[in-house]
């Protein structure tokens, strides 16, 4: 046991440093003679008298301290070659832990990059929808307390319902529709939105992802706005795990698909991260619409909340 504590944690990690290892060596030579030199005389003078009948003629104290073959040859590798059996186990718990303290981390280190993703989202949409309230504001309108009524549900659903990596797939759908209800209050009858939805269970999903999407198609859809009839057609449906979400929106002969990457790299930045493998995105562009197409297995359970 001395030699097994002496290797494993005085002389191992040390030879583990980049430093000079000579000290370590005279170190280990020095203690490895203690260790037997104890062993035999404990042999000797403590054993053998109890187990040998007749008892054998004794060495002496001297003899014993100058026998260096015995010592290094029987004795040390005798002891080193038990104590390897300990030192083989304390590596395997030592990589265990170390193992599980990398998965702490990473997990710690998921959740927040997750959080500053959401960050960035939250504000972005705040800072989009106070916009539009304010331009209803300027003109007195009679929707302005209604359109802050809506604003204050969904703000209600960010701050306090959306903080776990997943929702209710029907929070995230009323979270929808009151979306869009604020924007409709905004466009009047210039804006023609379609939602459709089917789900045969109230499944769970990532939060506020799905209303980023719905966000980015009003500000290039219905805010790109220049005198056509924008019109945004939104398709969710959950069926046997299977989640499929799909939305497409008018654009502009002058819209550009660069002015969405921002709020695009972040929507696949929290995919990656809570669907790995697991989720298919993919965005399509041509001179007339736009359209984003998100399908995700939520089979799988995912445990980054």
């Amino acid at each position: 046991m001395i030699a097994a504590y002496f290797l494993s944690y005085r002389i191992l990690p040390r030879l583990m440093t980049p430093q000079k290892h000579n000290w370590v060596w005279a170190e280990l030579f020095l203690g490895t003679y203690i260790i037997s030199l104890a062993a035999r005389i404990t042999m000797i003078y403590g054993i053998e008298p109890i187990t040998r009948t007749p008892l054998i003629p004794q060495e002496s104290i001297q003899e014993i301290l100058t026998d260096l073959p015995t010592l290094f040859v029987v004795y040390s590798l005798h002891i080193l070659s038990l104590s390897v059996f300990f030192i083989f186990i304390k590596l395997i718990k030592d990589q265990h832990i170390i193992q599980k303290r990398a998965l702490e981390l990473e997990k710690q280190k998921a959740e927040t990059e997750l959080k500053i993703l959401k960050a960035q989202l939250n504000p972005h949409f705040l800072f989009n929808t106070l916009n539009n309230i304010y331009s209803l504001s300027i003109i007195n309108s009679p929707i302005t307390s209604k359109s802050i009524a809506v604003l204050s549900e969904i703000l209600d659903c960010i701050l306090y319902r959306c903080n776990s990596t997943c929702v209710p797939v029907s929070q995230e759908i009323t979270l929808i529709e009151n979306y869009i209800s604020l924007e409709k209050l905004r466009y009047d009858e210039r804006l023609s939105v379609i939602f459709n939805h089917e789900i045969d269970q109230n499944g769970l999903i990532a939060p506020l992802i799905l209303l980023s999407l719905v966000e980015n198609a009003f500000k290039h859809g219905a805010g790109e706005d220049v005198g056509i009839a924008p019109k945004i057609e939104i398709d969710l449906k959950l069926v046997n795990d299977n989640f499929e979400f799909k939305i497409r929106n008018t654009i502009n002969k002058e819209f550009e698909a660069e002015s969405g990457k921002i709020g695009l790299n972040n929507i696949i930045q929290q995919l990656d991260k809570i669907y790995p493998e697991h989720y298919t995105f993919n965005v399509t562009k041509t001179d007339d619409d736009f359209t984003a197409e998100l399908k995700i297995n939520l089979a799988p359970k995912y445990n980054l909340a």
